[in-house]
């Protein structure tokens, strides 16, 4: 029997992509190749504007690459009908992003239900899993509280109890903590990283902040396109 442990989560394959503007081809991302295994946390840093949401976009199938391929658990993402590609991102992979996209009118246990309410739970078992995950991130009396009832850091919190709720391979965040303070921003980054060890899954963070960057497992730079290892930058 084959060991599918050591079969990566995700692997991308000489991804590429690029846009026209005013007549002029701008390449973002030039043949990116990455392999990310099971439970392993990766950020992804870079200059703004580089591409690492294009990259992130691209990894999530939210975005089309003009050329390469994301295989998402062995299966090409972008050559997915629509509902089948859709159904593997809702079941494989959790968002986490700057902004948290909660419905403003939804409760937080009714925003982090939805991703299992849309797997095809039941709305009983969705509610509980949700009301569990929400207690685990600090917001056990807050099920009821609509997002404008929240703070900024709540806001947030929940966004990563949406993400994780479902137990995702791989959780893709995209500046998480980029609208908030220092303080709230480091127990957010702490929350990520102790909630994603205990659910088992992987984690790429794209990122500004370099101090957190380095508590992950790898760190990889976009720079020109080109995705190189960062650990030298660590080392000056």
């Amino acid at each position: 029997m084959s060991d599918n442990s050591s079969m990566p989560i995700l692997e991308i394959q000489e991804l590429a992509k690029s846009f026209m503007q005013g007549g002029i081809k701008l390449e973002i991302l030039k043949d990116i190749n990455l392999q990310v295994s099971a439970q392993e946390c990766i950020a992804i840093v870079g200059a703004s504007g580089s591409g690492k949401s294009t990259l992130l976009h691209c990894l999530g199938g939210l975005e089309q690459p003009n050329s390469g391929q994301v295989l998402l658990k062995s299966q090409n993402i972008h050559r997915l009908k629509p509902k089948a590609q859709g159904r593997l991102r809702n079941q494989a992979l959790g968002f986490v992003y700057q902004f948290h996209h909660l419905l403003q009118e939804l409760t937080a246990l009714e925003n982090v239900a939805m991703p299992l309410l849309i797997n095809g739970q039941s709305v009983a078992t969705a509610s509980l899993q949700a009301a569990n995950i929400l207690e685990r991130v600090g917001l056990k009396q807050r099920l009821d509280h609509k997002p404008a009832q929240l703070s900024g850091g709540e806001r947030q919190r929940a966004a990563i109890a949406r993400a994780l709720v479902h137990k995702p391979d791989c959780v893709l965040a995209d500046e998480p903590t980029g609208n908030l303070d220092r303080r709230t921003a480091e127990q957010v980054y702490k929350l990520m990283l102790e909630v994603n060890q205990e659910a088992g899954t992987s984690l790429i963070l794209v990122t500004h902040d370099f101090n957190f960057a380095k508590r992950m497992d790898r760190v990889l730079q976009l720079e020109d396109g080109v995705l190189v290892d960062a650990a030298s930058f660590f080392d000056n």
